[in-house]
């Protein structure tokens, strides 16, 4: 009876929530106000008096006065803030501060405001409450619910709160849902990763499994651990699963293997929450495209990625976005981001709602020939070579060969196969060819012999695993890029070749 209530109750919810969904009608009007809101919020801040707020009239105003920044350009307001001043960047000093790995700042702190860490759970909810109006069916909520995710223990830098953003929402989780949720804390605050996926195995390996939560490789990593332990799919082991949410990476590249080691149907939802926001999530689990959350305290910009970083790039509002086209997200938020640069590249496939899919990292391409090859046409291709011919892939990587030994310079593609496919060379070719459709100056490069055709280096079970270990990204929400623009990752998997 209880369990019944419970799941009827949860169905209401999902369904009174969908409809106040307002935003998905009028998301480019609020898109301007909400702008405005926060900018007269923050004006009398020290970064609002230098970038003169008092005077935003427009979003040309604003974006005339407030230069795109990244994390280098507000570490200097950063770092007052970490020292615990307040109406430096916000009104506030933060909640929290996520912490993440930067490339060339070292550990970002980015700031999470009280008014801009509800929305970050908001976003979770309302992605759960959409898929359950759309599949009329809750049975989930009876179950038994994981979510792998950094450590929740969280330190102290003057006062404020810092961690793993997964770590800080586990100390949100809704008080109904806190009964069902594994794993226990003692497992959720172990470091080392492949301990804490041991640990995690024993925990739920007898449990009844309703819903799963993770970034694609490391749900892989904890199902084959179940797998090989069990010897048996996990729909087997876990016969009512019913739902696995995910986000952080493009799920389609992983899809074969997901489905191969579920061994049965489960559905799947896709979201895009990050340090700096939750952004957008698959409302309609039957079809592609997120829904760009259009009230959730942030005000997108868009700059065609073609002239990303240029000084005169245009910065586009949700209005003037063109379909099927890739753009840089800037971000400005009620947690005092001011025309921040993410570095995640976006592609809007539908305007009514606004959905996106994630295409690529501003950072995470492939260049050294001029070609700007990134990830959602190197996805896009493998994706369309393994349906022509059949291979299972668990990971792979690009990098430009510029000076090889004999012959043109080429893309070498690191691909660890889970299986291989029948026949290496045709598999090999069509991979060639789907990326020159995908990419005309690739095109250009290989009828122009400036290039040749790509070349695959197989890599040993696990390779990227063991890349990930040595570099201290094992597990979280660490991601290996799938291209880049020089061999530092390539050098290294290359000691896991076949």
């Amino acid at each position: 009876m209880v369990n019944f209530l419970k799941k009827n109750i949860a169905l209401l919810w999902a369904k009174k929530h969908v409809r106040k969904a307002e935003f998905k009608t009028n998301a480019e009007q609020n898109q301007e106000k909400l702008l405005f809101s926060l900018v007269n919020t923050a004006k009398k801040t020290l970064f609002g008096r230098e970038y003169d707020f008092e005077n935003i009239r427009s979003v040309k105003d604003f974006q005339e006065k407030v230069p795109i920044s990244d994390y280098e350009d507000l570490k200097p307001y950063i770092e007052r803030v970490k020292r615990g001043q307040a109406n430096i960047l916000w009104t506030d000093v933060p909640e929290y501060f996520a912490k993440t790995s930067g490339t060339t700042s070292g550990s970002k702190y980015i700031p999470i405001s009280k008014e801009g860490m509800p929305f970050q759970v908001k976003g979770a909810q309302s992605a759960l409450f959409h898929y359950i109006a759309k599949k009329n069916n809750a049975d989930f909520v009876n179950g038994k619910m994981i979510f792998l995710q950094g450590s929740p223990e969280l330190e102290e830098v003057f006062g404020i709160k810092t961690g793993r953003l997964s770590g800080i929402v586990a100390h949100h989780i809704p008080k109904y849902l806190q009964k069902n949720r594994l794993p226990s804390w003692e497992t959720n605050i172990i470091e080392d990763w492949e301990t804490k996926v041991d640990k995690i195995v024993e925990e739920t390996e007898k449990e009844n499994m309703t819903l799963i939560s993770g970034i694609p490789p490391w749900l892989i990593m904890y199902f084959e651990k179940l797998v090989e332990k069990h010897g048996k799919k996990i729909k087997l082991i876990f016969p009512n699963l019913q739902l696995i949410v995910t986000g952080g990476v493009n799920y389609e590249p992983y899809r074969d293997k997901m489905e191969e080691l579920l061994g049965g149907n489960v559905d799947i939802i896709q979201t895009f929450p990050a340090s700096e926001g939750f952004f957008a999530f698959q409302d309609d689990y039957t079809k592609e495209g997120l829904l760009l959350l259009t009230d959730h305290g942030i005000f997108y910009e868009f700059v065609p990625l073609e002239e990303y970083g240029k000084p005169d790039a245009r910065r586009l509002t949700l209005s003037e976005i063109e379909l099927n086209k890739d753009y840089a997200l800037i971000l400005t938020t009620n947690s005092g981001l001011w025309a921040y640069s993410i570095g995640d590249v976006v592609r809007f496939i539908d305007k009514n709602p606004h959905r996106i899919l994630v295409s690529g990292r501003t950072k995470h391409f492939t260049s050294a020939f001029g070609e700007h090859v990134i990830a959602f046409e190197v996805e896009e291709a493998m994706k369309a070579t393994v349906e022509k011919y059949p291979a299972q892939i668990t990971e792979f990587h690009l990098a430009p060969q510029v000076n090889p030994e004999d012959g043109l310079p080429y893309h070498e593609w690191f691909i660890e196969f889970e299986k291989e496919p029948e026949n290496l060379q045709l598999f090999r070719n069509e991979l060639d060819n789907q990326l020159r459709k995908r990419n005309t100056y690739y095109d250009d490069l290989i009828s122009g012999n400036i290039l040749q055709k790509l070349q695959i280096t197989g890599l040993k079970k696990n390779a990227f695993q063991e890349y990930a270990k040595s570099q201290g990204k094992l597990g979280g929400q660490n991601k290996i890029p799938r291209l880049a623009n020089d061999r530092k990752i390539a050098d290294l998997l290359k000691i896991n070749k076949l």
